[in-house]
Parts: structure tokens; C-alpha cells; sequence
């Protein structure tokens, strides 16, 4: 197996808000850093919002030019799963185990024996994505959190056959990428989701008694020391993505009520106002 030392490439899948944060991070460490997905204008839109995050770091003095230039040298993009080969792989694409179970798959027919594959996914079974795969050892959670960039906290997840080393391997490379890791066990939203899942239905609980609005309930919450309120939060990863995930819990713990979807979201996600990858969502960005 390798050792942290040997890791050079990684390989980050799916240009949402999540992968290109991931990947961004990845180039900034010092790694070569490739964003793989299907659609190229979301692979340009990564590149575009990469430039002007550097841009902006080096007018206000948080990087040089040739840091800069350094971290745009690491950084690709392609369409091309042929070009994905790496040291690690995380995926960061859509949460269903099914779609991320066939991509580990295509991507073990182009990757020697010693690649480790992370998912960064934040309420799926680490065993169940890894089942079925040649080398189950050899997949673990990795969960990042929105905006991955600023976000320190990173879950480290085993499941059943994740070998020991796999994981204190992505622990290290995690506290090698600026982050801080923590080992979390194989449950249904870990530690963090678990927890943040009341973060945002009892914001929506609030607002749908008409307790208080959206900011006014974003404000208070950031004036209290969280970085984002739960409605901008929603917004930024995305409410479909959001509800999944509360969906998922709630299926998992039996439909326990304290995990009820809410009917705010569903219908913010019906109406496909999904947040800022769309111009609208609990807040308009148009």
C-alpha cells in the first residue's frame, strides 16, 4: 500500500459546488488535482470560479502570484474516466450507492492495485457502496463539508472491510490538505448530518410557523457563531441535495419523526428552486 509520502494525484469526481471545492483544496496542498465529470460546461464553470477565488486571494494578500500560478499548474480537468488514474480517488457525485458503486467500478479498471477510493458521501453506507467491489478494503468515507475550501472538519468513515490502514492514510492526507480530521463510525449521517439535520428542519420549523423568516433566522444563527445561517447553508449544497440526505436518515432510523422531511423543501425542490446552482432558492440569486 502506499505511504502519505507516495500520494501525488488525486482524483476528484463530479464539478458540483462540493467536488470543485474538494479538488480546489487538493491543488492548493500541493497535489496534482483532477476534476472529472460528464459535463464539460460544469468542468469551465469550476475552472472559471477556481481563477477567481485565486484572484481575489492574491489581491488581499492570502497568496502570492506564484503560489497562484503554482496551484493553476496542479489543477486539470476532463470528461475523460481514462484520465482518472491517481494515488486517491473521491467521488463527490450524486447520492445514490447504485451510480456511486458503478463509478468505483469504472474507475478500478483504470487504476493500479494500490489506489484508494473515498467517497464523500454524507449519509450513504460506506459498506454497502464498497459491496461488490473488487477491493472493498480499499474504500473508506471521506466527507468533506460546504464550502469545502473554508470548511475544516473532514470525516474519516471505515466500513466493514476498510482496512486500518486505508483510513489512517485519508486521516493524514486530511490533516495534509489543511483540514481536521476525525474518525467516524459507520452510521447512517455519521456524526456531523446526524447532528446538523435538526441545524436545518427545525430552521424550516420555525419559518413555516411563521416564527421568523428566513434571514431573520440566518442572522441570528450566524450572529451566534455559526459560519452560515441554515437557510444560505441549504442553499449552497444545494436543497435537493439537502433533502436526500434527510430523506436518507429518515428511511434508516424507521422514520423516526424527529427526522421528518420537511414540506418546505420538498416543495422548494419541486419547484426546482434548489438553491444557487439555480438563480433561486429560500433566497433569489438571479
Amino acid at each position: 500500500m502506499l505511504t502519505i509520502d507516495q500520494i501525488k494525484t488525486i482524483v476528484v469526481c463530479g464539478a458540483g459546488t462540493m467536488g470543485a471545492g474538494i479538488a480546489q483544496v487538493a491543488a492548493m496542498s500541493g497535489y496534482y488535482a483532477v476534476l472529472y465529470d460528464l459535463q464539460t460546461a460544469a468542468l469551465e464553470g469550476s475552472q472559471q470560479r477556481l481563477e477567481e477565488y485565486l484572484d481575489k486571494a492574491v489581491s488581499k494578500g492570502r497568496m502570492t502570484r506564484e503560489e497562484k500560478a503554482g496551484t493553476l499548474q496542479r489543477y486539470t480537468t476532463t470528461a475523460d474516466i481514462n484520465k482518472c488514474q491517481a494515488d486517491v480517488v473521491i467521488e463527490a457525485i450524486v447520492e445514490r450507492p447504485d451510480i456511486k458503486k458503478d463509478l468505483f467500478r469504472k474507475l478500478a479498471e483504470v487504476n493500479g492495485r494500490d489506489t484508494i477510493f473515498a467517497s464523500n458521501t454524507s449519509s450513504l453506507s460506506i459498506s454497502l457502496i464498497a459491496k461488490d467491489i473488487i477491493h472493498p478494503e480499499r474504500v473508506a468515507g471521506m466527507h468533506f463539508f460546504n464550502p469545502a475550501p473554508l470548511m475544516k472538519l473532514v470525516e474519516i468513515v471505515s466500513g466493514d472491510e476498510t482496512a486500518p490502514a486505508v483510513a489512517e492514510l485519508l486521516y493524514t492526507l486530511a490533516g495534509k490538505m489543511g483540514k481536521t480530521p476525525v474518525m467516524a463510525k459507520d452510521t447512517p449521517g455519521f456524526i456531523v448530518n446526524r447532528v446538523a439535520r435538526h441545524y436545518y428542519l427545525e430552521a424550516m420549523q420555525i419559518a413555516a410557523e411563521g416564527v421568523a423568516d428566513y434571514k431573520k433566522i440566518d442572522r441570528l444563527m450566524e450572529s451566534a457563531g455559526f459560519r452560515m445561517g441554515p437557510f444560505a447553508l441549504m442553499d449552497l449544497i444545494g436543497n435537493d441535495i439537502n433533502l436526500a440526505v434527510t430523506r436518507s436518515i429518515y428511511t434508516a432510523y424507521d422514520q423516526a419523526p424527529r427526522f421528518t422531511p420537511s414540506s418546505l423543501q420538498i416543495e422548494k425542490v419541486e419547484e426546482g428552486a434548489l438553491g444557487k446552482k439555480t438563480g433561486k432558492g429560500f433566497y433569489n440569486y438571479l
